[in-house]
């Protein structure tokens, strides 16, 4: 009985929200740049959930009491209805199996409220009303007649989301509301009924009054559970009172606490993308709707994923005109660029020589030069690097010309000997170039090391702990490491460090972001590698 009351509560919004310490002093700007953070982290909370889970999945496979395995998969149950549905029908049936026959007789109508939540969550709604429409609720108990309200109630709720005509959505709300006052009629004063009551409120079309029998919830300091209920009902508040930057923060704590808390039935995330596209923030609304969408696909959440499919076309739209006008101005922006590097190459030339023309040259040298010995300041460490870099890779060139010369002349004999086969082999076999490309590597590692010594030790301070990248006994640097070498070095554009390496771009993309998702700062962590 306790964890159906339990659920009850949870079935007011249609999704549990998870535990977590509220802050009513974070702004708008702060709480997003939290969500961002969440979602980047979602993997991790799942994980935790999964670890969660299967610590149950042992204990049920470990014990052999039956009354015990049916209460370890309703436990089951309520875990993996807004995370997994198909697993939740299938521990809602094993929870029937473990049943004794005279449990199955006094249990069947709670079996049939389990069954139809779960229907409802995947969208199955017809299924779900026959399974309701079946129970007898003169025999239920006052606990299951709770449960029976609250399942008939978030039935209505989701049947009105997923209803295009207006007069059927009316009919439906009508009757969720029914049900929501069967409910309050059934429960005793206390907070989760208070939130209820200043939902009832609001649907009353008395938007100030809700809001004040909110923010006195608030105040009285409910549990975090219920605080983020309190907050969801105020998003809707204030969606009413059309005040969009306050409904934003609401949803964005109501989403801090679906992720954290691994839940992926959820309505907080996608209606928070919808606004972020209205605010004109096309990258959030991107990314809300694709953490949605999936999180929906990968519960069965039917409803969720319509939701999210309606809206999404409209954003992704958008989010890539959005991209095709940034590489537009990108291409334009270079071309501008290259326009007036030539313009000022000639420019300084035609000064260059009427500087020699004029008899003041001495004195504007002389102040030229003391500008530039302070620039030679600020380009000290960049000197160093051209001058070690130059003279070992002119060393190199070198090197090259003398091995192509004896690579020349070990082809001229073969040649001239006659020995086609062996010739086609030497010109075919791509080692030459192998050994050659890796000597350089070498080279480049050794030479980059002698500038930064502290280089690894300190790149890795950028890091997470576990993600932290340590050379093989054998090499200097790794690839990831080289390429973040280039960048150090000032070599920043994709581009040039795929040619350098001899990599595609599409791989340095991927090395480049999935560093940088492994930083402890990943926005500026690029900007904390130049500074090294």
């Amino acid at each position: 009985m306790s964890k159906h009351l339990f659920y009850l509560g949870c079935a007011f919004l249609g999704f549990i929200f998870p535990s977590i310490a509220f802050c009513q002093e974070m702004d708008e700007a702060k709480v997003l740049r939290e969500l961002d953070k969440v979602i980047s982290q979602k993997a991790i909370f799942q994980q935790q959930k999964e670890r969660e889970l299967s610590k149950m999945k042992r204990r049920l496979y470990a014990t052999v009491n039956d009354s015990v395995r049916s209460q370890l998969c309703n436990n089951l149950f309520v875990q993996y209805l807004h995370y997994q549905a198909d697993s939740a029908l299938a521990y809602m049936e094993r929870k029937w199996n473990y049943l004794s026959p005279s449990e199955k007789v006094r249990r069947e109508s709670e079996i049939k409220m389990n069954r139809a939540e779960v229907y409802g969550v995947m969208g199955l709604y017809g299924e779900a009303f026959t399974l309701l429409d079946e129970i007898d609720q003169s025999q239920l108990s006052e606990d299951m007649l709770r449960y029976y309200y609250s399942t008939f109630r978030a039935y209505y709720g989701w049947v009105a989301d997923y209803t295009p005509n207006s007069q059927e959505k009316k009919d439906f709300m009508l009757k969720t509301q029914a049900y929501r006052d069967s409910i309050l009629q059934s429960m005793d004063r206390n907070m989760d009924a208070e939130i209820v009551r200043a939902e009832k409120i609001l649907m009353d079309g008395q938007p100030d009054e809700a809001l004040k029998a909110l923010n006195k919830l608030l105040d009285r300091q409910p549990m975090s559970q219920q605080k983020a209920y309190i907050y969801y009902t105020l998003a809707e508040t204030y969606e009413v009172l059309h005040e969009i930057k306050k409904q934003i923060f609401c949803l964005a704590m109501t989403a801090i606490s679906d992720l954290q808390n691994a839940t992926r039935e959820y309505a907080s995330l996608q209606k928070l993308a919808y606004l972020m596209y209205g605010e004109g923030d096309l990258d959030r609304a991107y990314k809300y709707l694709n953490c949605s969408m999936e999180d929906a696909v990968n519960c069965n959440a039917r409803l969720r994923s319509f939701e999210v499919a309606q809206f999404f076309p409209i954003i992704d739209k958008a989010y890539k005109e959005k991209e095709r006008k940034n590489l537009r101005f990108s291409q334009i922006l270079l071309t501008c660029v290259s326009v007036l590097s030539i313009f000022l190459i000639i420019a300084v030339f035609y000064l260059y020589r009427w500087n020699k023309k004029i008899n003041t040259t001495r004195r504007d040298l002389r102040r030229i030069n003391k500008q530039l010995q302070l620039v030679n300041k600020e380009l000290a460490e960049t000197g160093k690097i051209k001058e070690m870099y130059i003279g070992r890779y002119l060393d190199r060139c070198v090197s090259y010309l003398d091995k192509l010369e004896a690579y020349r002349r070990s082809l001229a004999r073969l040649a001239m000997s006659s020995h086609v086969e062996e010739l086609y082999k030497a010109i075919k076999s791509e080692q030459f170039i192998h050994d050659e490309r890796k000597a350089f590597y070498q080279e480049f590692d050794k030479s980059f090391l002698e500038l930064f010594p502290d280089f690894i030790t300190s790149f890795n301070a950028l890091l997470q702990p576990a993600y932290q990248i340590v050379p093989k006994s054998n090499e200097l640097l790794t690839t990831e490491l080289r390429v973040f070498a280039l960048i150090r070095l000032g070599i920043s554009d994709s581009n040039s460090i795929a040619h350098f390496l001899n990599y595609s771009l599409a791989t340095i993309y991927n090395y480049r972001s999935r560093i940088r998702n492994k930083a402890i700062h990943p926005e500026t962590f690029e900007e904390n590698l130049k500074n090294l």
